[in-house]
């Protein structure tokens, strides 16, 4: 009887959820190496003089290749005719180059180098690009940024490939099953990254009193050597699995141009398309200044030299309680007991109520914003369960787009009114942050499962790879009009810490707004047309 049931690994519920464990990983270190260099923004400015328009420069040029040379939709088009195992391995391997480039730009080897004089007499000028306003460079740029920038766009080349692959791979291992719990849960481990990013790069800058920025990128390098050997990993178990299944993922029908207008003429892919790229637009660009928003509006004084506060063991302790924040916190989900489901969520919010405290005790900004994805860890999982029983992907986007709408009018606005009143501010801040936090969970667990409901089977990496195209064009344009709108309007200000964050807020508010408004059509068009996307996945 067992051996009728059980056939295939992903039949296991432990095999499957550790396929899915692998995935995530390389995620999560991806995650840490997207944002790296955005918690010592200030460190860049004093130590390579990379102004704000720099810097956004060099942090959108991570998705320009995808966008421009359209690499994401070739990204989609290798999905779906060589499978999910050779496009994670692929994938891995073009984050690992690209990363190693970036971490060269920022050392000191760099500097002085005939490789900084190239970059620094070219690419100032890029035909086409420059007149249609896209150039990844500008005169002035510093070469160290343009390098980087070079080494960035290949990693997001990888990164964005890396995602289309893992949404695939999930439906490949998950689907009919709790699938958007397992897409949910993924985003949820994979979002750590964002916290021990935020925890560890300011760490290796300062380590030993002396400040390295090239130390925190090569952390970075490390983990994708990491990603790289996860991706390895999961290869194995998903060949075994195809040949169990018979499935020979390699010979799936041949993509067809013509099967994009499957995708194109569908009403409600372009309405999720378009809600992602103006959500994650207020999200991920708003991440990699965030830090740098939070020392501008907060009182921070630092702790006193020699005590425990301003030491380098504070920051590991710190993390060891962010970890039990989210494995708690994410283990009760799973539990069937609810004395020990209370019991671990009891744990994890004193839990995060200590790595508060500590954080406000350190005065360090980028620990402070390290709290960002806590929440989304804990009820990410039980969002996506939600919407594999009871479905209303729809009303969570809605829902997701009012606590983004309202996230940012706090930082705009009422942040600043607590300037000089250093706990006010500070718990403002971690509520704000925590919020949005769970703002952002409610998107990988209602949308990204909504997509095999809007197309074929067949063309479903290149329906991802379309929608994470479209998102990029947000993820290139924001940051670099943040970085412009800061520069322009703060004229004059030379301290990293002294910026007006105002303006860039609000448009990221503005884009709240916008998605809002597609949520509520998405809903209209959804019940008109029976798309399903507030029904359950679990049927």
């Amino acid at each position: 009887m067992t051996q009728t049931i059980q056939k295939t690994l992903r039949d296991s519920a432990g095999m499957r959820w550790t396929a899915l464990l692998l995935l995530a990983l390389a995620m999560f270190c991806s995650y840490i190496f997207m944002d790296i260099l955005s918690p010592i923004k200030d460190l860049m400015q004093e130590t390579r003089g990379w102004d704000s328009t720099a810097f956004g420069t060099m942090q959108g040029s991570e998705v320009f290749l995808n966008v421009f040379v359209f690499f994401l939709i070739f990204a989609g088009i290798i999905l779906d005719k060589m499978g999910v195992r050779f496009t994670a391995i692929l994938s891995a391997a073009v984050m690992l180059v690209g990363a190693c480039i970036k971490w060269y730009a920022v050392t000191e080897s760099f500097i002085g180098s005939g490789l900084e004089t190239w970059f620094t007499n070219n690419l100032n000028y890029i035909p086409i690009f420059e007149e249609l306003g896209v150039s990844p460079f500008y005169e002035g740029m510093p070469a160290s940024a343009k390098f980087a920038a070079c080494g960035f766009m290949i990693f997001g080349c990888g990164c964005e490939m890396a995602g289309i692959t893992v949404s695939r791979g999930i439906v490949k291992w998950f689907k009919g099953r709790e699938m958007a719990l397992a897409m949910g849960s993924e985003m949820a481990l994979a979002r750590l990254g964002v916290a021990t990013c935020m925890i560890f790069s300011p760490f290796f800058a300062k380590l030993g009193g002396s400040i390295s920025v090239s130390r925190s990128v090569a952390f970075g390098v490390v983990l994708m050597c990491i990603a790289l050997i996860m991706t390895i990993v999961y290869f194995f178990m998903d060949k075994k699995l195809d040949s169990q299944t018979g499935e020979a993922e390699e010979k799936d029908d041949p993509f067809r141009i013509k099967d994009l207008g499957q995708i194109l003429t569908s009403s409600g892919f372009w309405l999720v398309a378009l809600l992602c790229v103006l959500y994650y637009s207020a999200i991920f660009p708003f991440q990699k200044y965030a830090v740098n928003m939070l020392q501008c509006n907060l009182t921070l004084t630092a702790p006193a030299e020699g005590t425990f506060w301003a030491g380098d063991s504070v920051t590991i302790v710190q993390y060891i309680i962010m970890l039990v924040v989210a494995g708690f916190g994410f283990a009760s989900n799973f539990q069937k007991s609810k004395g020990r489901q209370y019991g671990m969520l009891a744990l994890s919010i004193i839990a995060l109520i200590t790595y508060c405290y500590m954080g406000y005790m350190r005065q360090s900004a980028e620990s402070i914003f390290a709290v960002f994805p806590l929440l989304a860890v804990l009820i990410t999982p039980i969002l996506g369960s939600y919407v594999d029983h009871k479905g209303k992907a729809a009303s969570m986007l809605i829902l997701g787009s009012l606590l983004l709408i309202a996230c940012h009018l706090t930082f705009a606005f009422i942040l600043p009114m607590f300037k000089g009143n250093a706990v006010g501010g500070i718990i403002i801040a971690y509520t704000t942050i925590l919020v949005l936090g769970s703002s952002f969970s409610l998107v990988p667990a209602s949308l990204w499962p909504s997509v095999p409901k809007l197309v074929d089977a067949k063309v479903i990496g290149s329906a991802y790879a379309l929608i994470f195209w479209i998102q990029n064009i947000g993820l290139w344009l924001f940051p670099l009009l943040i970085g412009k709108v800061l520069d322009d309007t703060n004229p004059g200000v030379t301290d990293p810490t002294k910026f007006d964050y105002t303006a860039p807020l609000v448009m990221l508010a503005c884009l709240g707004v916008a998605a809002l408004i597609l949520g509520f059509v998405l809903k209209v068009v959804d019940k008109k047309k029976g798309i399903g996307l507030e029904e359950p996945n679990i049927k």
